[in-house]
């Protein structure tokens, strides 16, 4: 971690009562410095809540929670400053100094700029050009963060490839001997040059970010706020459990889907905290369902498990299954339901959409049509789902296939469109039923008018020329219409405003950070897991919960 240094605050650590911290941020000129994040982590609860510096270099922030706090300044190009507080101040001053190397600046850069200085292939056809390789190598994990971009020898990138290669379903040697090389030619060790210039948005000085640890995570995939007792629900992919955390406490109960597995230290944790190692079910995504239970979808057990919140308990799971003749269903990724309470699923594995009657308990699979994938993959992978909240239309893309499809619930009849954005994942209807979606091969987001499929490509800005952002999933925040939007190579979210056509960038707290689906609060804060592979990717080794809450400037 970057540390940095501490004018005219002595400050030591015992135990802070909570209360008004306030005060200002500096250069070594003097100078106030905007858009500082000013991170206050409670010892006791894991929990950390950031505010921002205004134009002044001024800040505020009202902490509720009793006990140590350690205090973080981070801003772009400057080192770290950390120091402990014991009480609540409000005429602290900071003074932050500038990074003056390469080598510190190029180290302190997100992942997305390392990842965008490979020599990639050229030409729209080249297998290994930048947008093949993005949606390749990033769909799953960060590729230039720490853990990733350390120098080696070709051969020492072949297993990596070998796995990867793996999961796309090409086992091409000649192709993998390929991506070595160039990924051995570009991460070399050598500092970047690249300096990208981060937007600082004026409700950034409004803005307060809440982190909430999940000590027992392992791949805390999907979370969503239960609208019925305001408790975050996150199912975690590796480690088979429901983790139900009380953002009033910052504690979480995690609840095994089975019972078994193996139990391992974790990085970063508290004392005696360990994770419970489990892929037998692997709960990749849910949604709620109008029986007020979880409808999950196990991509290991190819089922759909539920999850009763009220009791907290998972019931026996639905198995997926398919007609005789039909292939069989691999992989149910993204899980919705329809407006007569069918649940829908994609299958990622195996170029199907899913149903299930929770009454019944029937599975239906749709195949969709024959498509050539794109890149080095095996298959297109049915990703992200939806449900057309005026007509009950099912939507749905295929991420390595570059469709955008619909399915009539009544007949199953399938139509598919060609995706005016590369790499279409995940996607959300709004209110007035306009769809939206990500483009992650290039960094765009999608309007589609359902009636005709009329579109709208809104590119999201980039900080350097040429290096692209990879946008993962979008939410739609339920009172302001917003496009809340997690990408995952940049340390940063972004809100994009219908009304205005333009998009606000949030950095969030930690390096590393790989965020997934996005859902919202009663009170309207845009809320994610926080996910990396493997966890030691993000900075501190401890997975989470994050939620951004921007105050409308009339209440600021």
């Amino acid at each position: 971690m970057r540390t940095g240094l501490v004018v005219a605050v002595g400050l030591m650590a015992t135990t802070a009562m909570a209360g008004t911290f306030a005060g200002t941020v500096r250069d070594a000129d003097g100078e106030p410095l905007q858009g500082v994040m000013v991170r206050f982590t409670h010892d006791a609860s894991g929990v950390s809540e950031s505010v921002f510096t205004d134009p002044d270099g001024a800040f505020q922030a009202t902490i509720e929670r009793n006990g140590k706090l350690q205090l973080r300044l981070r801003r772009p190009y400057y080192r770290d400053v950390e120091v402990d507080v014991d009480e609540p101040d409000t005429d602290m001053a900071f003074v932050m100094e500038a990074m003056t190397t390469d080598r510190e600046v190029s180290d302190s850069l997100p992942a997305g700029y390392h990842f965008g200085s490979l020599p990639f292939e050229t030409g729209e056809d080249a297998l290994f050009n930048r947008h093949q390789f993005q949606r390749d190598c990033l769909t799953c994990h960060q590729m230039g963060n720490p853990i990733t971009r350390f120098p080696r020898t070709p051969g020492g990138w072949v297993e990596t490839i070998r796995r990867m290669h793996a999961m796309l379903g090409n086992f091409d040697a000649e192709l993998r001997d390929r991506r070595s090389v160039l990924l051995s030619k570009g991460f070399d060790g050598k500092p970047l040059a690249v300096r990208p210039e981060f937007p600082i948005d004026e409700s950034l000085s409004r803005t307060r970010i809440i982190e909430y640890r999940m000590e027992r995570g392992i791949v805390p995939h999907d979370a969503i706020i239960n609208p019925h007792d305001g408790l975050i629900y996150t199912v975690d992919q590796g480690a088979d459990h429901m983790a139900v955390t009380d953002p009033a406490t910052g504690e979480t109960e995690y609840v095994s889907q089975s019972g078994e597995g193996v139990v391992i230290p974790k990085f970063g944790a508290v004392a005696g905290e360990v994770a419970v190692l489990n892929g037998r079910n692997g709960p990749h995504s849910l949604a709620l369902g109008p029986d007020r239970k979880y409808y999950v979808t196990n991509t290991s057990s190819n089922s759909i498990g539920v999850f009763n919140p009220e009791v907290r308990k998972w019931e026996p799971p639905f198995k997926i299954r398919n007609r005789p003749g039909q292939r069989r269903a691999v992989y149910p990724h993204t899980i919705r339901f329809g407006l007569d309470g069918i649940v829908w699923y994609t299958l990622a594995g195996s170029e199907q959409v899913g149903n299930l009657d929770p009454e019944t308990g029937e599975t239906q699979l749709v195949d969709l049509p024959r498509v050539k994938p794109g890149g080095i993959s095996g298959g297109t992978t049915p990703y992200g789902i939806d449900v057309d909240p005026n007509t009950g239309m099912i939507w749905y893309t295929r991420l390595f296939g570059d469709k955008i499809g619909r399915i009539d619930p009544a007949t199953l009849a399938v139509t598919e469109y060609d995706s005016p954005v590369r790499g279409p994942r995940r996607m959300r209807f709004d209110a007035d039923g306009i769809l939206w979606v990500t483009g992650y091969s290039d960094g765009d987001l999608l309007r589609a008018d359902p009636d005709g499929f009329k579109s709208t490509v809104y590119p999201m800005p980039e900080f350097a020329p040429g290096f692209r952002p990879a946008p993962y999933a979008l939410g739609v925040h339920p009172d302001t219409g917003d496009i809340w939007i997690n990408e995952n190579m940049t340390d940063r979210i972004y809100r994009f405003i219908p009304t205005e056509e333009r998009y606000v960038v949030y950095p969030v707290p930690l390096s590393g950070t790989y965020t997934r689906d996005m859902d919202f609060t009663a009170d309207g804060q845009a809320c994610t897991s926080n996910n990396p592979v493997p966890a030691a990717a993000l900075e501190g080794g401890v997975l989470q919960v994050i939620c951004i809450d921007v105050k409308p400037a009339q209440e600021a």
